[in-house]
């Protein structure tokens, strides 16, 4: 095994949520919460808002300053921009480490939760990627395993119709969350463990996605290079949906999906594979979307989703289809 100047890098990119990363890092920071030879890195993406003040006032004021630093950018380049920023900046200080775990800022590592993914990878060397189980604060399972996107799952997810849900299930995107740890196609970025051999091997986070699918990307790009993908539920993180975003909060009605959920969900399907398999991926979500509705229609049922989103999705489809 190689030699390594630290076990484990955190990255964890911040915009306008100041007071949750400090969560989080309180939360990092407790009595072995985390594995010898760990630095933390928290990439501001240009917030404007104070967030820089609010967290380096934090670090100092509770005396994380052995542990964590700030990376105050001068632009917001979205999630894999940030997230590799920050792996470039902790590697030019401190050198190597073994792995590399990025943090949404909307989290807050229950005791034991990262040591425990460390421990899962160091025990099964061809795993590139492992993902904590997710949950609610009153520890309610989230969805973070995943099968691979497909045409025929876009169908599936829109139509939401029990009998063909049951029928094409083997292509269902979402998995039933494990009790094991078990094998995945790719798991939630929120707590995402990477190998570092692995980002030697194929690179860093796409940089073309602002925000969604670079995850996705990744663990594909991972796969095809021979490596697995694990979510591991000993890990248990605490993950407040839709906090970080705005865009997936429970609590709230659903917002309007902002135009780059769409840019990144076409990126992922042209640049893994192709313009056609793209356009097929987009029928498949129209023809299941439309039926869905014409089922809650029948039904006499509110068919769920956020504002004006057949309209953006068909305005972006199209408008991408012309440009190719």
């Amino acid at each position: 095994m190689a030699d390594y100047d630290q076990k484990l890098f955190i990255v964890i990119v911040n915009y306008r949520t100041a007071d949750l990363v400090v969560d989080c890092m309180r939360s990092l920071m407790l009595p072995d919460a985390l594995p010898e030879r760990t630095r933390v890195v928290v990439v501001d993406g240009a917030s404007g808002d104070g967030s820089v003040h609010t967290l380096g006032a934090a670090i100092v004021d509770n005396r994380w300053q052995d542990r964590i630093e700030l990376l105050p950018l001068s632009t917001n380049g979205g999630f894999s921009y940030g997230n590799n920023r920050g792996i470039e900046y902790l590697k030019e200080r401190y050198g190597n480490a073994q792995y590399v775990h990025l943090l949404n800022p909307d989290t807050v590592a229950r005791p034991g939760s990262i040591v425990k993914l460390v421990d899962f990878m160091d025990e099964h060397p061809s795993a590139g990627v492992a993902g904590s189980r997710l949950e609610d604060p009153d520890g309610s399972p989230q969805a973070c395993a995943f099968r691979f996107p497909t045409a025929i799952a876009q169908f599936e997810g829109e139509i939401r119709f029990g009998l063909v849900t049951k029928m094409l299930d083997r292509w269902r995107v979402v998995l039933d969350t494990p009790t094991d740890a078990v094998r995945v196609d790719w798991v939630s970025g929120a707590s995402f463990l990477i190998r570092s051999t692995l980002l030697d091997k194929i690179g860093y986070l796409d940089e073309g996605y602002f925000l969604y699918h670079e995850e996705v990307d990744f663990c594909l790009r991972a796969a095809r290079d021979g490596w697995e993908c694990w979510h591991v539920p000993e890990s248990r993180v605490i993950h407040l949906v839709g906090q970080a975003t705005g865009v997936t909060e429970r609590e709230a009605p659903p917002r309007r999906l902002p135009a780059y959920w769409f840019e990144s969900r076409r990126r992922y399907y042209t640049k893994n594979y192709g313009t056609t398999y793209a356009a097929m991926a987009d029928t498949c979500w129209l023809a299941g979307n439309l039926l869905g509705r014409v089922k809650s229609a029948i039904k006499r049922e509110r068919y769920p989703q956020p504002p004006h989103l057949l309209r953006d999705f068909v305005h972006h489809a199209t408008s991408k289809t012309r440009q190719s």
